[in-house]
């Protein structure tokens, strides 16, 4: 855990907390979680929790990355984990982790408009980011990392060099899709971040290895011939290693040993920004009216070729709809609002692709797309919004969203419904002053004298939106 204070516009770190808890190594084949690495997760979290209680912080951002990813009851254990902790979880895909570990990174290091190559070898995953200056271009989250690796080919705690081979070759078959295009760019600054290179940095900077704070492939290879002195990881013991660190070094030894190969890095320069920096710096983006979700959602539309003004009047139309209701249905947050205007301002991408079902084809553009900024729970929220924007409204993909979601995400899908109704002409004139009043569940729309009796297709299609919302528990009226 990492805090920070804002300051003169400027972000301090004021306190870093970690323990190691190791989620990945308690992840069996099928994606079970083991109960012990379960309950060291919960305990770390609540004793987190107890310290933001007493800190009395008030913007958390929690997030979790590849095993969360990869456990089979990710949900309900991201329950207890956010009951332990007091705040709710992200899980993050692996290339929005690669995008805020670069993040990270170039917040912590001086200013360099040239490109730059990060590299993070975490737990289960290995995240590989080229950018120039702030900007990521090229992000890559390669499925191997150092607790996977020692679990698979160290077995038992046992260290071999034909443990080793076998760790390598598959670290570089890993690599040799991707390898051509990271190493094609010359001058390129080379920076490795988090556990495994930082303590691989140190030990070497403690054994004489290196001389400055920079670690080589020759390096990690004289560390690899140390560590094969030891017939088994309880026995490694290295000055700069700690024993927790020590169990899984082996296995990112060999990533970094088959990285650097790969990619023809010379010279890795190190870095203590990583995710947890990079998950500070956009929380503050989002404050500062940065939002790199917003960047995505304007991306996103351009590339599928929305209409611009329709979506513009339906955000408007469910702007006004959200501001007089959101009182009665419990719909004041930020992300509640923030999430209604995305799905107007994204119902249309699936036009794109076909007329046809056009309202599917976009929730799984939406739903599995990367989306920079974007956790994947508030992806699927959105995808939810844009499949149910007409027709027949699916219960199932509500109830398939976290618990916390499954009203507020109906109630939301309405109002979207009825602002994509209402603007079904595409006409430039300005869509009728509307005032809505809302019941637990029902809804009424109250128009201006004479305009339902000027726009009898209007009429048309609320007799129709009445059958869709009763389907789903709710009436509508219209006046």
């Amino acid at each position: 855990m990492i805090v920070g204070e804002l300051r003169f516009g400027q972000l301090t770190i004021i306190d870093r907390l970690r323990e190691t808890v190791r989620l990945s190594e308690g992840l069996k084949k099928n994606g079970d979680l083991i109960p012990a690495a379960r309950q060291r997760a919960l305990d770390c979290l609540a004793r987190f929790g107890e310290r933001l209680r007493d800190m009395q912080a008030s913007s958390v951002r929690a997030a979790g990355t590849s095993a969360l990813r990869r456990a089979r009851d990710s949900e309900g254990f991201r329950e207890e984990a956010e009951k332990a902790l007091g705040h709710p979880i992200e899980v993050i895909s692996g290339r929005e982790e690669a995008r805020l570990i670069y993040m990270g990174v170039s917040h912590s290091l001086p200013p360099n408009e040239g490109t730059r190559l990060v590299l993070d070898i975490g737990g289960g995953s290995t995240e590989l980011i080229l950018g120039e200056g702030k900007d990521p271009k090229t992000l890559e989250s390669l499925h191997m990392g150092c607790v996977l690796m020692t679990e698979t080919y160290f077995r038992e705690g046992k260290i071999s060099r034909e443990a080793f081979d076998e760790a390598r070759l598959a670290a570089r078959l890993k690599l040799r899709p991707i390898k051509a295009y990271f190493r094609s760019y010359a001058d390129v600054e080379a920076i490795g971040t988090s556990g495994t290179i930082i303590a691989t940095e140190a030990v070497a900077r403690e054994l004489g290895v290196i001389e400055s704070h920079d670690l080589t492939p020759d390096a990690v290879e004289q560390l690899i011939e140390r560590v094969l002195q030891f017939g088994h990881v309880d026995q490694i013991s290295l000055s700069g290693l700690p024993d927790r660190r020590a169990q899984v070094w082996p296995g990112g030894l060999a990533i970094l040993a088959e990285v650097l190969r790969a990619l023809r890095i010379n010279k890795l320069r190190i870095s203590d920004g990583a995710l947890r920096e990079g998950l500070l710096y956009d929380y503050l983006g989002r404050l500062q009216h940065e939002d790199a979700r917003e960047r995505s959602v304007r991306a996103m539309a351009r590339r599928f070729n929305v209409d611009a003004q329709q979506s513009q009047r339906v955000t408007e139309t469910a702007t006004r709809l959200l501001d007089q209701c959101k009182a009665d249905w419990q719909l004041t947050s930020e992300l509640a609002s923030n999430i209604l205007n995305w799905a107007a301002a994204l119902h249309e991408i699936g036009l794109d692709i076909s007329h046809s079902g056009f309202q599917k084809h976009g929730a799984y553009i939406v739903e599995n797309a990367d989306m920079p900024g974007f956790p994947r729970a508030e992806q699927k929220i959105l995808a939810v919004l844009i499949a149910n924007q007409r027709q027949i409204i699916s219960l199932e993909r509500c109830q398939a969203l976290p618990k916390a979601w499954h009203k507020p995400a109906l109630r939301l899908m309405i109002l979207l419904r009825i602002a994509v109704l209402l603007n079904r002409s595409r006409s430039t004139t300005p869509s009728p002053d509307i005032r809505v009043t809302v019941g637990e569940s029902q809804i009424s729309l109250h128009f201006s004298d004479n305009w339902l009796d000027a726009n009898p297709l209007t009429v048309a299609d609320l007799d129709r939106e009445k059958s869709y919302l009763e389907g789903v528990g709710y009436t509508l009226h219209a006046c």
